[in-house]
Order: structure tokens, then C-alpha cells, then sequence
């Protein structure tokens, strides 16, 4: 299976940005999408869990309210809208797929990933 992100790019404080991943070679129905980012000089952290199989979902703190999953399974498409970005969202961002509900998991209990997308947030 195969995840591909795109969308990423430079944004002013306080603006938006949805971020797209596009899954192939497996049975998008049955899998959650997860999202996580890493910022420079630091670990990888998870976003968000969003329950694109069976509506289950989980969200970082400091997502909630600004963060937001979504789906469009006939593009087997995955989204992460992203409201309000502040400078410490600067990340790069990754989609990833689970076979199981969400829940915070780590990066190596996904089943596929991403390559990531450069998210940069500066005025």
C-alpha cells in the first residue's frame, strides 16, 4: 500500500490549510487515518486519529478545536484541515493508515505511511 500527501506549504500566523493524502494499493474503507508531524529538531508526534472505518477517533490537545480529520472514500482520499496555525505547527506532516480503531498509537503500530509534507507557519 501506498500513502502520498501533498498540500503542505508556507501560511501566516492564524490562517488555514488542508492537507490531502491519497491511499492506493489497499482497501481504503477498511483502514483509519492517523497523522502525525515532526518539527525540527524534534520527535515525531501524533495529530490526530481519524475514524474513516468505523468512526472512531482520537485528537493530540493540541489539535482540538483547530485540527480536523476527514475523508472522501470515493477518492480514497484522507484530509487533515488545519485552522488557526500558530509558528510551533511548523512540521512536516505525515498521513498514516490503521487496520484497527484509533486510539493514540505510535508511528510503528501504523500499517502504511506517508512521506510527509513540509507545513511552515511565519509571517
Amino acid at each position: 500500500g501506498q500513502l502520498v500527501e501533498s498540500g503542505g506549504g508556507l501560511v501566516q500566523p492564524g490562517g488555514s490549510l488542508r492537507l490531502s493524502c491519497v491511499a492506493s494499493g489497499f482497501d481504503f474503507d477498511d483502514f483509519n487515518i492517523g497523522w502525525f508531524r515532526q518539527a525540527p529538531g524534534k520527535g515525531r508526534e501524533g495529530v490526530l486519529c481519524f475514524g474513516n472505518s468505523d468512526g472512531t477517533s482520537w485528537s493530540a490537545d493540541f489539535a482540538k478545536g483547530r485540527f480536523t480529520g476527514s475523508s472522501d472514500k470515493a477518492k480514497k482520499t484522507a484530509y487533515l484541515e488545519m485552522n488557526n496555525l500558530k509558528p510551533e505547527d511548523t512540521a512536516v506532516y505525515y498521513c498514516t493508515a490503521l487496520d484497527y480503531y484509533c486510539r493514540n498509537y505510535g508511528w510503528d503500530e501504523y500499517n502504511y505511511w506517508g512521506q510527509g509534507t513540509q507545513v511552515t507557519v511565519s509571517s
